[in-house]
C-alpha cells in the first residue's frame, strides 16, 4: 500500500507500508491491504506506520484520512515534535 502524510507546509511521509494505525475521531483504527474505501476525521495522536522492516510513529494534530484502492492519504493539520 502507498501512504502519504501531508501537512499544510510539507510532506511528512511517503512510501510503501504494510499497515497504518491512525487516531480516528471515534477511536483509533488500523488500515491493512485491501481495506474498504473510507474517509474519516482524525484527532490529535499517533500515526503508527509499519513497513516490512520497521515501525515508525508520527504525532499529528488532527486531520483527515482517505483510503482508496490501497492508497492512503493523511491530511494532517500539523505534526507534534516529540
Amino acid at each position: 500500500m502507498k501512504l502519504e502524510i501531508l501537512t499544510p507546509d510539507k510532506k511528512v511521509y511517503e512510501g510503501e507500508v504494510r499497515s497504518v494505525t491512525v487516531p480516528g475521531s471515534m477511536g483509533s483504527f488500523e488500515v491493512l491491504k485491501d481495506h474498504a474505501p473510507v474517509i474519516s476525521t482524525l484527532e490529535d495522536g499517533k500515526v503508527i506506520i509499519r513497513t516490512e522492516k520497521e515501525e515508525e510513529t508520527i504525532l499529528i494534530k488532527g486531520g483527515v484520512i482517505e483510503v482508496l484502492n490501497n492508497s492512503i492519504m493523511v491530511l494532517a493539520e500539523g505534526t507534534i515534535n516529540s
